[in-house]
């Protein structure tokens, strides 16, 4: 080392902060074993004030130091070169300008390759010294006692440290974090995503911040924990990328408490929802299945309605501890096309379930059954049979719940829940749910189930009241048709009749009795009667009617319309009278279908007006078509259209009678029309039929 020069700045200028050194500011001096300076770096220009002309050449203790501490110096500086031993401590130096300046020193003894022996003196200004000395206790101190969990991951997104708050989070510790992935200390978490999102960090360095995360740690490896993550990608001075630090912040408690809220929120409306759309109709497998639809998937992956058989049929039962139930199926549901299918009963079955049963000990005792981890010795209570487990067990059924359907104090029947794709076992939560649902169900199933019994009494009376005519009578070809209302109405009072008389004749009656249910069955009779013992007196139509009113007029209140005509062959003529009914079709070859052009009259039971007889000639061939008015009425469309509807129809090629009996009734009556529809239809014979 013969010339003394200042160590290079590097580059063309001088170099930018890169690390702590540079933000140190490190002044390093180098003497000769006399104590000449022979190195002065930029940073010592700097810090003492005295560029490295001025200063190279010279003997420290001259320029450094105060003459007070020349003595002090050249001992210390002896001893270091004398033992090799580095001293170290804070001491007061002398600037150019006269200035004193507190500076920590290190001066350590160098040896060259030449054996030739020299000091090397590193200085820092004290202030600075002590507040990074502050700055790193303080950030030490915020991360080991952070309760925000606090990581460094490296360029390859590996461990670097971690605080204690993240150790306890995760439940390792910091030794077994270190150069791992997060995927491999925390297996259970879905970290490929957040990997993901520190890769895009480095790459963009733009953070991301308040990322959810949610997963099992080894710190509590049987519960699901939420977390949000910030990722921040750290640079050093010069911008070299060094890793990401990782911020975790555990908000399980807030994310339970939103969950709870939401599944309450949800519930709130499913019950809601179950309000609106259970118990619509009065249809019995209608409303099991409203109940079903709203159960699946919102509480369960499959669901079934069954009620106990003698209680569909209208009878209360009640099961001893041995007694086997018989169900009647009403309703399956499931999420998608699920592997429980072949399993459930298939609705409208009856089937007997044994007394060990689950669905069994749910109506007997009227309590809920609830298994919220089923075993395959679960299976065989849960199915009907061996080979329905199998299937269960195969679907993957892992949690069941029944609970009874209980309406007045009576078990009708229970709704069968289980889950094959939803993890989550039925909790006590589920089971309050299912009970207001099936609660809220089993009042209206009641009520349909009440209804369809006193609708099928209606419907067999109504029934057993109309006649069963000969398809020839006189010289008329007949052919009839009953359709009751639909399932959701009570069946009316709508009624037909075909009366052989003297001479050939035969009358042909249409009626219909305001109103619905056995009341209007009863009224329908008794016209019936009365009509059959007035036509055998060969009465005038319009007269005949005029009896039927006086009659109706007692009758509480009734209301009818009727059309009664007596056909005579030998006249080839039909008399006919109307009282408030809508107007037969005459068909007749040749000339397109018509309706009959008759007084209108009254219905039955208002009284006040006569009633007229109209005089129809009928042709061999010719037709005649009675109907009421569900056949052609309807909420949606003018009763003028429904009747020119009626008379296209009726303009087809030649058809049996019973072919355009099935004809309108497939093609006019509509499925959720309110009301009964009566038809008949008579075709006048000629010589040859």
């Amino acid at each position: 080392m013969s010339a003394a020069r200042s160590l290079p700045a590097g580059g063309d200028g001088p170099a930018r902060p890169s690390g702590l050194l540079d933000v140190l500011r490190v002044a390093s001096v180098v003497l000769d074993a006399q104590g000449r300076i022979v190195l002065w770096s930029p940073q010592a220009e700097e810090l003492f004030g005295y560029t490295a002309q001025e200063a190279l050449g010279r003997y420290a203790a001259r320029i450094m130091v105060h003459e007070e501490h020349l003595d002090l110096v050249k001992k210390l500086f002896a001893e270091v070169m004398r033992t090799g031993r580095s001293w170290a401590g804070a001491f007061p130096i002398r600037r150019k300008d006269g200035g004193t300046q507190l500076v920590e020193f290190r001066n350590m003894r160098l040896l060259d390759d030449r054996g030739q022996v020299y000091a090397l003196g590193l200085a820092v200004d004290q202030s600075t010294v002590r507040r990074l000395e502050q700055d790193v206790a303080l950030s030490t101190r915020i991360v080991a006692q952070s309760p925000i969990g606090l990581a460094v991951l490296d360029a390859d997104l590996r461990y670097v440290s971690v605080n204690p708050a993240l150790e306890q989070m995760n439940g390792l510790t910091a030794d077994e974090h270190l150069g791992r992935t997060m995927r491999e200390v925390l297996p259970l978490v879905d970290a490929a995503a957040i990997e993901e999102a520190a890769r895009e960090v480095l790459r963009t360095g733009r953070p991301v911040v308040d990322r959810s995360m949610t997963g099992r740690t080894p710190a509590d490896p049987d519960a699901d924990h939420a977390w949000t993550v910030s990722l921040y990608r750290l640079e050093n001075t010069l911008g070299t990328v060094l890793g990401v630090a990782v911020s975790v912040v555990d908000i399980t408690d807030q994310h339970r408490a939103n969950v709870e809220a939401e599944t309450a929120r949800r519930r709130i409306a499913l019950i809601a929802d179950a309000s609106a759309r259970i118990g619509t109709t009065l249809d019995l497998d209608r409303t099991s299945g409203e109940l079903a639809d709203v159960a699946v998937p919102e509480l369960a992956d499959a669901a079934a309605v069954d009620l106990l058989d003698a209680v569909v049929r209208g009878r209360r039962t009640v099961l001893g501890p041995a007694e086997p139930a018989l169900m009647r199926a009403l309703a399956v549901r499931w999420v998608d096309a699920s592997d429980v299918v072949p399993a459930a009963d298939p609705p409208g079955e009856v089937i007997r379930y044994a007394p060990d049963r689950l669905i069994t000990e749910c109506v007997r005792t009227g309590l809920p059954v609830m298994v919220p981890q089923v075993k395959d010795e679960d299976l065989l209570r849960i199915a009907r049979s061996p080979e329905a487990a199998e299937i269960l067990a195969r679907a993957g059924v892992h949690s069941y719940l029944a609970v009874p359907l209980i309406a007045r104090g009576e078990v009708l029947g229970a709704i069968d829940l289980i889950r094959t794709r939803d993890p989550r076992p039925f909790d006590e939560d589920d089971l309050l749910l299912a009970r207001e649902l099936a609660s809220r169900a089993a009042v209206q199933i009641d009520n349909a189930r009440w209804y369809q019994n006193a609708r099928d009494t209606a419907l067999t009376l109504q029934r057993s009241l109309l006649p069963s005519h000969p398809s020839v009578t006189g010289g008329l070809e007949v052919a009839s048709r009953y359709q009751p209302a639909g399932a959701t109405s009570e069946v009316g009072g709508d009624w037909f009749d075909v009366i052989p008389l003297d001479d050939d004749r035969t009358a042909l009656v249409v009626g219909d009795v305001m109103g619905s249910g056995i009341p209007a069955a009863a009224t329908m009779g008794r016209l019936r009667t009365a009509t059959h013992t007035l036509a055998s007196l060969g009465l005038d139509p319009a007269v005949l009617l005029e009896h039927l009113n006086r009659i109706t007029v007692e009758l509480d209140e009734a209301i009818a319309t009727c059309v009664y005509a007596v056909h005579d062959p030998r006249e080839r003529r039909c008399v006919i009278s109307n009282a408030g009914h809508l107007p037969p079709a005459r068909i007749r070859a040749g000339q397109a279908p018509e309706l009959l052009d008759l007084p209108t009259g009254v219905p039955l039971g208002v009284g006040g007006i006569a009633f007229s007889t109209t005089e129809v000639d009928l042709e061999p061939g010719d037709r005649l078509v009675f109907y009421t008015d569900g056949l052609v009425e309807t909420r949606r469309d003018p009763l003028d259209a429904r009747l020119d509807r009626l008379l296209t129809l009726l303009d087809t090629p030649a058809r049996s009678l019973d072919e355009v009996c099935e004809l309108l009734l497939r093609t006019l009556h509509e499925p959720d029309n309110f009301d009964d529809v009566a038809l008949l239809i008579a075709r006048v014979r000629g010589a040859g039929d």
